[in-house]
């Protein structure tokens, strides 16, 4: 099939490779213009654009895709097929209409559970056991087309949101490359979403990173795993920022005030919560590298005194 691709993010790099590999033919790449980053905040390509131009693609990089110029060029590449995967833009119906097969998307979750922005922070946040990829048929609304295909696979205690983007990200790629037969054939059809089931996966902000040591201590270990690698749980130490990195919660009481440090061995670093015990088993000091609990205890202590909200 002939087919323009569109995302941003690495998320989308899997299935980008997966389609030139299995021999599609993708005619251009969309993705987002080149955003300031670092501390000289130089232009940096998205990671899509970087691993198109590696394969020897057309990259394009419009404002928006709502303009008739845009339209146009789009239109112009006659396309079969549009595939989205984090692509960060909206595409208007007129966007939409112009390939033969539509527009799918790639969405890092089990809709239609956790539409939006955040879905793989969300999933964890909330405990959820499982998560997974759909490959939905795109329309107007926010992650509502009928689905044509879910992979799911479980999230365990020692997933972060940074593991689980890598894991979806492989299972997008292979998810797209089974759906694409029967969408070249007709034979695969959309099933609709149960709008009643529909949770919404919020962009996630810095202020939320902050941990209240008055929550329960399951609670501020989905947090950690959750906000791992951004935008990272966050207490303070010695007036310092510490982020927490990694934790879990211990099946035990807590014999002190919320956020009194209990005990630091080489197994961690215990912390008493509003309900239980958190175990801190890896964390960064500012300005220091991410260390493992036992090596930041070695010859260090945080004391006794409960680390502030």
């Amino acid at each position: 099939m002939n087919i323009v691709y569109a995302g941003t993010p690495e998320f989308a790099v899997p299935a980008l490779r997966a389609l030139v590999d299995a021999g599609h033919r993708v005619t251009a790449v969309y993705t987002q213009p080149d955003r300031p980053a670092g501390r000289g905040r130089r232009l940096r390509p998205s990671p899509v654009k970087e691993a198109a131009a590696a394969l020897g693609i057309e990259v394009r990089q419009p404002q928006s895709l709502r303009d008739g110029e845009a339209q146009e060029a789009l239109r112009a590449l006659a396309p079969d097929l549009m595939v989205v995967a984090a692509y960060g833009l909206i595409l208007p119906a007129e966007v939409l209409a112009i390939p033969r097969l539509g527009c799918v998307n790639i969405h890092a979750s089990l809709l239609p559970r956790w539409r939006g922005a955040a879905p793989i922070q969300r999933a964890l946040l909330a405990g959820d056991a499982q998560t997974g990829v759909t490959i939905m048929q795109m329309d107007e609304g926010l992650d509502t087309g009928a689905m044509l295909f879910r992979s799911a696979t479980p999230i365990t205690p020692e997933d972060t949101a940074g593991t689980v983007h890598d894991r979806l990200a492989r299972l997008g790629a292979e998810a797209l490359l089974d759906v694409l037969p029967g969408l070249d054939a007709g034979t695969l059809h959309g099933e609709p979403q149960e709008d009643a089931q529909a949770t919404y996966a919020s962009k996630l902000s810095k202020d939320e990173a902050a941990v209240d040591w008055s929550l329960p201590a399951a609670q501020i270990a989905r947090q950690v795993q959750a906000f791992n690698p951004w935008p990272v749980a966050e207490t303070r130490f010695q007036g310092q920022p510490l982020k927490l990195l990694e934790a879990r919660a211990l099946e035990q009481a807590a014999t002190a005030p919320p956020g009194t440090p209990l005990a630091e061995t080489r197994h961690g670093i215990d912390i008493a919560t509003g309900d239980g015990v958190l175990r801190v088993l890896r964390l960064q000091m500012a300005g220091r590298r991410a260390q493992s609990a036992a090596e930041f205890v070695n010859g260090r202590s945080l004391g006794r005194e409960p680390l502030p909200n």
